[in-house]
């Protein structure tokens, strides 16, 4: 028997998110339907609103959500009604090659991110008779969602669901870009490019990892100032004046780490990225965009620097959210601080474009049940 959830749907490519009452399917076997609490506004529905990424249209946005189990379906064994949980955006299955070897960020189960269908080609969404895949195979932006038990990840009861919401994606996301797949150590030095709602976890992670210089370039004033509170330990608006101080503090060494979490990636961060760093450093790309690797090939093997893409952070899912959220209650990781403003479901427009104008580190849209 399905029922009736109120959403914010994006009906193609350029046109603003709309809320409407759409139709939602009973969970079916290894599915749960989750009430959704908190959704983060992550750039990455932007991406997918303004055209800038494939997706199947129309579509519910949301990809970070946190929320309680409101019914399971058959054979269900990772969580139960009742359980406070948060949604990977990448499922975990935890049985394929990627899973079984400590890479769930890779998981095959994710391979239906860009069509929110279910693995049997099916939706769950619905409206007028038209199938809504739901982003990610979520759609967050809903206050029902069905989701596969595989994006499930329980949290403990006292974890507030705004809170939850973040470590979905954009935490785990700018974490993980600075602990694993950057793999910063004591005493580096580390420059992170965009400081928003990804590039403040991956200050927090670069500086718990012991690095002895976080240097943040953002044109905005208002998240240099932030990125101080998350461990930045000096702040740029312009990369050049922050090369500058990396030759002057290294005694021309050079980083050993550029992280780039800007909102659009570009060739000119790129660049700035690859010039920056030093003998063995290494350039980690988290930010998504229409930029290119249009490097001479010398500049890689003459001082054996890298370059390595990273989804998720390089982050297991199953094993790092709740790492994450124990470190948040010890007080070794600032979440919430990353959270600027709250909205409700039809201030969502409004909530991005104010993500867009730099107002905000995080804004989370808080559902009114």
């Amino acid at each position: 028997m399905s029922m009736t959830t109120r959403a914010a749907i994006c009906r193609e490519p350029g046109r603003p998110w709309e809320i409407t009452d759409v139709e939602l399917d009973e969970p079916r076997a290894n599915e749960v339907r989750i009430k959704f609490m908190a959704a983060g506004l992550c750039h990455s529905d932007d991406h997918i609103q303004k055209g800038d990424a494939a997706m199947r249209f129309p579509v519910v946005g949301g990809h970070e959500g946190a929320g309680i189990v409101d019914a399971v379906g058959a054979s269900v064994t990772r969580v139960a009604v009742g359980d406070h949980v948060v949604c990977s955006f990448i499922p975990a299955c935890g049985a394929c090659r990627y899973c079984s070897t400590g890479r769930q960020n890779l998981c095959d189960a994710g391979k239906n991110a860009s069509t929110g269908m279910f693995p049997d080609d099916s939706f769950r969404f619905h409206l007028d008779g038209e199938d809504l895949g739901g982003l990610c195979v979520l759609g967050t932006f809903s206050e029902y969602a069905v989701v596969s038990e595989f994006s499930c990840i329980r949290i403990p009861d006292d974890i507030p669901f705004e809170i939850g919401a973040l470590v979905g994606c954009g935490v785990p996301t700018g974490w993980g870009s600075a602990v694993y797949a950057a793999g910063v150590r004591a005493g580096d030095t580390v420059v992170v490019y965009g400081s928003g709602g990804v590039g403040s976890n991956a200050v927090q992670g670069a500086r718990f990892a012991g690095a002895k210089n976080v240097v943040v370039v953002d044109p905005v004033p208002f998240k240099r100032e932030m990125a101080k509170v998350f461990g930045a330990t000096h702040t740029f608006a312009d990369a050049r004046e922050a090369h500058e101080f990396v030759v002057d503090t290294t005694w021309g060494e050079l980083a050993d780490h550029a992280i780039i979490t800007v909102g659009v990636l570009h060739d000119e961060v790129i660049e700035h990225a690859l010039n920056v760093v030093g003998k063995s450093g290494q350039v980690t790309v988290t930010a998504v965009g229409n930029g290119s690797l249009d490097a001479h090939p010398g500049m890689l093997i003459g001082y054996q620097r890298r370059v390595q893409g990273a989804i998720f952070g390089g982050c297991n899912p199953l094993h790092d959210v709740p790492r994450l959220l124990e470190l948040y209650r010890s007080g070794d990781l600032k979440l919430d601080e990353l959270i600027t403003r709250t909205y409700r479901l039809d201030e969502v427009n409004q909530g991005y474009q104010d993500m867009l104008d730099g107002k905000n580190i995080r804004g989370v849209i808080v559902h009114e049940h």
